[in-house]
């Protein structure tokens, strides 16, 4: 029933004005609306963190390099991240912003820098693998700490 009389009231809109009002309000409202509720079911708790959508957030070099660097323990900002990876800042926000999507990682902002650093609330099982993994090779990670360390950014 109410199917019906929603078409009804489509067929209703006969004037070019009642049209565009239709439209824009498709446009600018219903649709804003749907995108910003299908963006926040998408975002992973860590509660819920499986190990698909762990190792889905790591697969990529750039990823995995920095949240090991995030794992050493200090909060690290986009240009130190830069510096020791030696990556375009863009590409960095990037991964950084895919990893938070993940809930791999927090920002915190302090002025005008955004300072980043592993979510303590992730599972302790998150927390054995990246750590292992981090001492287990040091030689992955032994250029990214070197430039970290010899090049102060920011």
């Amino acid at each position: 029933m109410q199917q019906a009389v929603r078409f009804k009231a489509l067929r209703e809109l006969d004037t070019p004005i009642d049209i565009y009002v239709f439209s824009y309000m498709i446009r600018h409202i219903c649709f804003p609306v749907y995108v910003k509720r299908l963006s926040m079911t998408t975002q992973t708790s860590c509660a819920v963190l499986s190990p698909l959508a762990l190792f889905k957030c790591l697969a990529e070099d750039t990823r995995l390099k920095t949240l090991l660097l995030l794992s050493k323990g200090d909060a690290l900002c986009v240009c130190d991240l830069t510096t020791a990876l030696e990556l375009s800042q863009p590409k960095i926000s990037r991964h950084l912003a895919d990893l938070r999507k993940c809930g791999l990682v927090e920002d915190e902002r302090k002025g005008k820098w955004v300072y980043y650093r592993l979510n303590p609330e992730l599972p302790v099982w998150v927390h054995e693998i990246i750590h292992s993994t981090a001492q287990n090779n040091p030689d992955y990670l032994s250029n990214a700490e070197a430039n970290l360390t010899l090049q102060p950014s920011c």
